[in-house]
């Protein structure tokens, strides 16, 4: 597969900065603004494991240490920020780049820092907000904005209350408000991301995963409720068909022929979703991203997957193990 292309795209890509705007401007970000862009672009992704070098204190991130089995370096680490920064640019040769990236596998500020302000990314203009939740691997969800598609209103951290029932910590929800400009004005938009409970943890992680769920669709409920505009994203671990879905009041955009985000197996399905309330429409379907160079041969099952970090402990040098998923909006 040709790794080269998107390295080259990039290259001509990094010369034009996107604008970010000054705390001025985003206070003057006004109905009066006369620009009318068609649409916002979304994009989910699971990173699998952006971890920095170096160890969190009170956090079980050992495994992705320079000394650890896995061997994480510094070297493996801006490489594999580099692979991302690249398909976010390609996505940006095929109708613009995301205006908000929904990211689940990320550690903390430490490796986003890095990534929007001096990986490659950084030409791109990206800012980001992240959670700070008590996933005991410190595992957290964030997400990327181009302010000026975007504009920061506030975000908070929704904790999953796991523990009170028993269960073993798990990822906070982000919820995150932004004004965005629309034909006839300035619209407020709610976005969640969110990363449930692995169907690693059998029963006891089905019910964690529950809750999660539960949690969540109360939040979207509130929002709704309100009149709010909500777009829900992110890895939910289950596919649309699943039981944790059916109190959603959300509609889901999943593409029914695309084959999915994940590949287990030899068996592709959606664990990534994007859920959006009602009165938001959409341009299609999400859709996956699926360049040549995220996909590797599976010989063992006769298909592609994703091209992955690693194989279990064993460093095999891809991108994720999950694609990304891109949606649309019309405003």
């Amino acid at each position: 597969m040709n790794r080269l292309f998107p390295f080259l795209l990039l290259l001509l890509l990094v010369g034009v900065r996107q604008p970010s705007l000054s705390v001025n401007e985003r206070q003057a970000f006004s109905p009066g603004d006369n620009r009318r862009p068609r649409s916002l672009r979304v994009m989910e992704w699971n990173v699998e494991n952006l971890f920095d070098t170096v160890h969190d204190e009170g956090f079980q991130d050992q495994e992705f240490l320079p000394t650890s089995e896995r061997r994480w370096t510094s070297h493996r680490c801006w490489q594999k920020m580099t692979e991302l920064a690249k398909v976010i640019a390609a996505v940006g040769e095929e109708g613009g780049i995301p205006d908000i990236i929904g990211l689940c596998e990320v550690e903390n500020d430490s490796v986003l820092t890095m990534f929007t302000r001096r990986s490659v990314l950084r030409h791109l203009g990206y800012h980001y907000v992240i959670t700070h939740s008590e996933d005991q691997r410190g595992v957290d969800v964030a997400l990327l904005y181009q302010p000026v598609r975007f504009g920061l209103i506030d975000s908070r951290s929704i904790r999953v209350p796991s523990k009170e029932h028993g269960f073993r910590p798990t990822r906070d929800f982000l919820h995150v408000r932004g004004r965005v400009l629309t034909s006839t004005g300035v619209d407020t938009l709610n976005v969640i991301v969110v990363h449930l409970p692995s169907r690693a943890g059998g029963s006891e992680g089905d019910r964690n995963r529950a809750l999660a769920a539960r949690t969540l669709w109360a939040v979207a409920d509130s929002i709704v409720e309100a009149g709010g505009r909500l777009l829900v994203m992110g890895d939910f671990n289950a596919s649309s068909s699943d039981r944790i879905f059916r109190r959603t009041p959300l509609l889901c955009t999943d593409d029914p022929h695309d084959a999915g985000t994940y590949c287990f197996q030899g068996f592709w399905e959606w664990l990534d979703h994007i859920y959006v309330s009602t009165e938001i429409q959409t341009r299609g379907k999400a859709r996956t991203v699926r360049f040549p160079w995220l996909l590797e041969e599976n010989k063992t099952y006769g298909c592609e997957m994703p091209w992955r970090t690693y194989r279990g402990p064993a460093y095999h040098g891809g991108i994720s193990d999950h694609l990304p998923v891109l949606l649309d909006l019309l405003w």
